[in-house]
Formats: C-alpha cells, structure tokens, sequence
C-alpha cells in the first residue's frame, strides 16, 4: 500500500520533517552543482539503446546522472517516459538529451519527468536564450504548464521549484558556438554547458573522436571552461572512464564516462573470440 501525503508529510515513510515533500515518498534528487560540488565532478551515463532496463541498471550503479539521448539514441517519446521512470528506482538525476532546439521536445522531456535537458547544436546567445524559454516557466521563460509525470513523480512543490531544479545545458559543438562561448554562457537561465568533442572535432577540420592534441580543440575546450567559470556555471563534457581524470584537470565540473552500447558491443565481441579460440 502507498503511503498517504499526510504519512510522508509526517515523517512515517522514513522521510524526516522538514524535508521536500513528494508524492508517495519520492523525494526530488540533489541537483547537479550540488553533486559537481560534492564530489568535484559529476560522473554521468549515457543510455543510446531503447531499452528501460539500461536506464535501471545505470541508476542503479550510482551515477550522479543518467542521460537518455533522444538525439542520436533510439528512444521514441514513448519510450523516453519509461526510461525516465526506470531511472527514479535510485536518486541519480534524470537528464534527456532532446533531438534539437525546439520547444516542443524541451516541454515534453521536462514534463515526463526529466531534471535536465541537454540541447544539441547552440551556436549563439539567441539560441540559448530560446532553450532558457522553453525550460523554464514564466516569468524566466514560456514553458507552458503541464508537469504530469514531473508533478506526480517529485510532489506538488516541483511546480513551485522547477525553475530551479531543471537544469538547462546547451551544448558547445561547434567553432561557431565557441567563438560565441562567452555570450552563451552568460545567458540568464543557463546553467551549463556541454562539449559535444566529435562534433567540435568535426567542424574545425579534424576526424571525429573524444579526444585530440590539436591545439585548436584543446583551446576550445579551454576556452569554454573559462567562461563557464566567469558566469558561475558548470562546464560538462561527454568522455569516457579514461579521460576522467584529465576532463577534471582540466576544469570539467559533470564528466560522461559510462555508456551502455559500446561496452556491451565490445564485450560481446571479446566473448566470442575469447570462445571460438
């Protein structure tokens, strides 16, 4: 039987008095500065395959956040709201990466229950400005009212905070958006910033990967971190569990390094020439 919000209130269910108040005991998880601070970086998954039970099991590890990429993963609308769901079994923070700048899919990810969104391809202050109106209600933005997975996941008192538990994340993947890097990230509203490093790679004339020596990425990244510094928000970057300790060297406050397609790719594979000798 669920607990009532009259045993919740009261401290019945474990939760102490005093404490945010949510629907059947669910309390909203810390936010990402506050796991940035507390662990000096936030480490992160990030879920491609269509599969809720992924979403489950990288909760479960402890990552301080969970992403589902809707851009470039597989997940469908319908299936976001699930792996959203499969996500709150622990209290890593729920994030989507939404498919692109566009109102529509920022609402929608926010009101399933995401804590965060992540918006692929910023390139100017304008842009940013438009993922800020999307994100946050009225009188900081224009997002339109109808948190029904939020609101009955996180409690009543989620529409009173959303503003400030939702955290808007343009990415930085393009020359352009670094060369305006500095406006991005002041931005009312803005609360980090995320390198894309394929992308980045790309579009100043290298070959895509996570990592180069080239001075021109490695000035970007650079470049980035400082003006996320000078405005007082979190500098992320997608990775891997090899370059943590670089990514924090470098200043990076939220790491990506755990993934579900490509361990289970190459583990599969290792299994089998392992086998076949």
């Amino acid at each position: 039987m669920f607990p009532t919000c009259r045993q919740v209130s009261t401290g019945v269910c474990g939760v102490p008095r005093g404490a945010p108040r949510a629907t059947f005991g669910r309390v909203i998880p810390d936010d990402l500065r506050t796991r940035a601070d507390n662990r000096g970086a936030a480490l992160g998954a990030w879920i491609s395959l269509r599969e809720p039970l992924a979403a489950e099991v990288a909760s479960r590890a402890g990552y301080d956040y969970v992403c589902i990429d809707m851009q470039h993963g597989l997940a469908d609308l319908d299936m976001m709201g699930r792996m959203l769901t499969a996500v709150a079994v622990s209290t890593s923070l729920p994030i989507v990466r939404v498919p692109w700048n566009e109102p529509g899919a920022i609402s929608r990810a926010l009101d399933a229950g995401a804590l965060g969104v992540i918006v692929p391809m910023v390139n100017t202050a304008d842009e940013a400005a438009a993922v800020v109106a999307a994100a946050k209600y009225p009188p900081l933005g224009a997002r339109s009212y109808g948190p029904l997975a939020a609101r009955a996941r996180f409690g009543d008192e989620y529409v009173a905070r959303a503003n400030d538990l939702v955290a808007v994340i343009p990415m930085i993947e393009t020359a352009e958006a670094v060369d305006n890097v500095e406006a991005i990230a002041a931005v009312p509203g803005v609360d980090g910033l995320y390198i894309g490093p394929a992308d980045l790679s790309i579009s100043i004339g290298l070959a895509p990967a996570g990592d180069q020596d080239d001075r021109r990425f490695v000035d970007a990244l650079e470049r980035t971190v400082a003006a996320c510094r000078r405005h007082g928000i979190l500098p992320g970057i997608h990775a891997s569990a090899e370059l943590a300790a670089k990514r924090r060297q470098q200043g990076f406050r939220f790491i990506t390094v755990g993934f579900d397609f490509g361990p289970m790719s190459a583990g599969l594979t290792s299994a089998l020439r392992t086998a076949a000798g």
